[in-house]
């Protein structure tokens, strides 16, 4: 039987750390969360988070596991009919901010990405290898095409969950899919290999 106050292993205690660290970056940003005090939240020393992650930028990236499985995710978006894989993709998208443990980890790198060119590297990294440049690879779809969903969709995420702009908020999800799924649509389909389609 382990001692009173002593934790049960190393796993446990990292897992705190990254709870207390992924809770500081969502509510104060990259630059405003600090290693003491997420090493406060966590009940440990600072040193000892020192000893698992190294930087406070390294414990950042750790933290920001995606809150489900690329792989699974991924194969949701392609599988189905070809015209509604612009609506599948922001349905994933939205499906990864309503909860707010899943919400936590997007929220912390769109307000430190603005603030910390580092921190927006690893937020385009996450967007494009993580998700979008799958599914582009698997439509055959050109970077510059997917570069412009993200920025539709990252831009939705700002507006609504950091700025809180009053119609986005309130917006049903219906009504978001109605706005961005087409734009998806065009780009990962009927744009495809098309850059000089006239334009309507």
């Amino acid at each position: 039987m382990a001692q009173a106050g002593r934790r049960p292993g190393q796993n446990e205690t990292r897992e705190e750390i990254l709870d207390a660290a992924r809770r500081r970056f969502a509510e104060q940003g990259y630059d405003g969360a600090t290693v003491r005090g997420i090493a406060a939240d966590a009940g440990v020393n600072a040193a000892l988070l020192h000893h698992f992650f190294g930087t406070k930028q390294r414990l950042f990236a750790a933290s920001m596991n995606l809150p489900v499985d690329p792989g699974e995710l991924v194969p949701r978006i392609l599988e189905g009919p070809e015209d509604e894989i612009g609506e599948r993709l922001v349905r994933a998208f939205l499906g990864l901010w309503q909860a707010p443990e899943g919400r936590a980890p997007f929220l912390a790198m769109i307000r430190s990405a603005t603030t910390n060119e580092q921190v927006a590297t690893m937020m385009r990294q996450f967007l494009e290898r993580a998700v979008l440049a799958r599914v582009a690879e698997a439509r055959g779809v050109p970077k510059v095409q997917v570069a412009g969903i993200a920025a539709q969709m990252v831009g939705f995420a700002l507006l609504r969950y950091v700025i809180g702009l009053p119609p986005l908020v309130a917006a049903s999800e219906d009504e978001v899919v109605a706005m961005l799924a087409p734009v998806a649509q065009y780009y990962l389909t009927d744009g495809v290999h098309r850059p000089d389609t006239p334009r309507g």
